[in-house]
């Protein structure tokens, strides 16, 4: 009889712990990043009244004999699955759709959520505004010039410096993908400046010195009398001011001694060479490439004393292509210079993330430029991180070493930037989940108080 007691008290006890976790759950259904709880129960040990017997020749087999007492808790598991996502519009707020946690530092102490609600500190910092946690990353390296993410070093905090200054940058190359009218016609011995006008596709572009200072890049192309796939291109830097210019031209070298060229077609249309005034011949294959210098205005002469040069690269294209190569076809003569990579000076005005965390500013000269990327980690047994509090966990004996990587990479799942997820408690099951636990609350108390009864039964046999 003192069993049964004891059975209804253990389910008494575990349904109210079922109820919590439930309540946990409701009350978290807004909690950004959330994971609900689930509680498993599993049957106590059973008191053995007789044991099984085997069959003999005479009888069957005989089952045992047992009582159960009562019931424990299995396990509280952590639900990971994928929560909806809700658009916010906030360029901070990032959401993982797949696997992975972001991963937070507090001091030496690593933590791991999945709740993307970010900000910036008066540093420039990316942190959880809520706790000051550190989002960690890789911060892009200024190798040679070029800016590199190590995304196999250690993570480290990641830094977006709004309003920072970004050196002007001369240009070095400029890419060319025009299409000259081969119907354009030749300019005839004593033509007039408006027949040459008409028969000479020009073309104007802006290019930077190192100072980030502005200047017009003038190419017009004019056929070559006599010749039915030949074009003599005339480059200026600063057209109105040819002092300040003093543009040379060269194929592949910088030696030019003139500034014009002759650019060579196929009869299909397509590029075939270029040779400038000193002789010198494009390759065969690859690309054509037309070495340009000027005299850069307002920087100091030389130990000689001869003006500042700066050199840059036109580039008209891979030999018998068509992307991105200047073309001769029966077309309208059409479009420009379409590439340069130089830039004045700017500021950081603003940042954008990408699906693959990788962190780009954009600056008020509209450079972009790469600042860093967000880490990602994985666990093998994610079910096994410890519940930190604040929307975080922590790796515990179970959960396995974190593996921290970029987006998209080792099961790892991508970025939405402007986007949190939600929790991923659904009410409705919830609610039945509380009907269920109710219930099974009212039948274990039910039990004890028939034992209760029987008992006083008992004892009232005597009177």
């Amino acid at each position: 009889m003192m069993r049964s007691l004891y059975s209804g008290v253990s389910g008494m006890q575990n349904h109210q712990t079922r109820m919590d976790v439930i309540g946990n759950n409701i009350s978290n259904v807004n909690t950004t990043g959330f994971k609900r709880g689930r509680v498993n129960f599993q049957d106590l040990l059973s008191q053995q009244m007789s044991g099984a017997a085997k069959p003999t020749d005479e009888l069957g087999g005989v089952n045992p004999k047992e009582v159960g007492l009562g019931m424990n808790i299995a396990s509280i598991d952590t639900i990971h699955t994928q929560g909806s996502l809700q658009t916010t519009g906030v360029q901070t707020d990032v959401a993982i759709q797949g696997n992975g946690f972001f991963t937070m530092k507090a001091g030496e102490k690593s933590f791991y959520t999945r709740a993307g609600t970010f900000g910036l500190d008066n540093e420039g910092t990316l942190v959880n505004p809520a706790n000051g946690m550190r989002v960690q990353g890789w911060m892009a390296q200024d190798v040679d010039g070029q800016l590199i993410l190590n995304t196999s070093s250690q993570p480290e905090d990641l830094i977006i410096p709004v309003g920072s200054k970004i050196e002007a940058r001369a240009t070095t190359s400029v890419n060319y993908a025009c299409n000259l009218d081969k119907r354009l016609p030749e300019i005839a011995e004593g033509a007039s400046q408006a027949d040459t006008m008409r028969a000479t596709w020009e073309t104007d572009f802006k290019v930077y010195d190192s100072f980030g200072q502005e200047h017009t890049l003038n190419v017009s192309f004019t056929r070559v009398p006599g010749t039915n796939n030949d074009w003599q291109a005339t480059v200026n830097v600063n057209p109105e001011d040819a002092e300040a210019g003093a543009t040379r031209v060269g194929v592949n070298t910088t030696d030019g001694t003139g500034n014009s060229f002759i650019v060579r077609f196929d009869n299909n249309g397509t590029l075939e060479g270029a040779t400038d005034t000193a002789g010198n011949v494009s390759p065969d294959v690859g690309q054509v490439v037309i070495q340009t210098s000027f005299n850069v205005p307002g920087a100091d002469p030389d130990e000689t004393g001869a003006p500042t040069r700066q050199t840059f690269d036109i580039n008209l294209g891979e030999i018998g292509s068509v992307r991105n190569t200047i073309t001769q076809f029966s077309e309208k003569s059409s479009t420009k210079a379409y590439e340069q990579d130089g830039f004045t000076m700017g500021y950081l005005e603003n940042f954008k993330i990408d699906q693959s965390g990788i962190v780009t500013g954009v600056y008020s000269n509209g450079a972009n430029r790469t600042l860093g990327q967000m880490a990602l980690a994985t666990f093998a047994n994610q079910g096994g991180l410890e519940k930190a509090g604040e929307n975080t966990y922590a790796q515990s004996n179970n959960s396995g070493i974190a593996n921290i990587g970029v987006s998209g990479v080792a099961g790892k799942g991508k970025l939405i930037a402007g986007a949190l997820e939600m929790s991923n408690v659904d009410l409705t099951e919830q609610f039945t989940d509380m009907i269920i636990t109710q219930r099974g609350f009212q039948a274990s108390s039910k039990t004890i108080q028939t034992s209760d009864t029987m008992l006083d039964t008992i004892l009232n046999l005597k009177r």
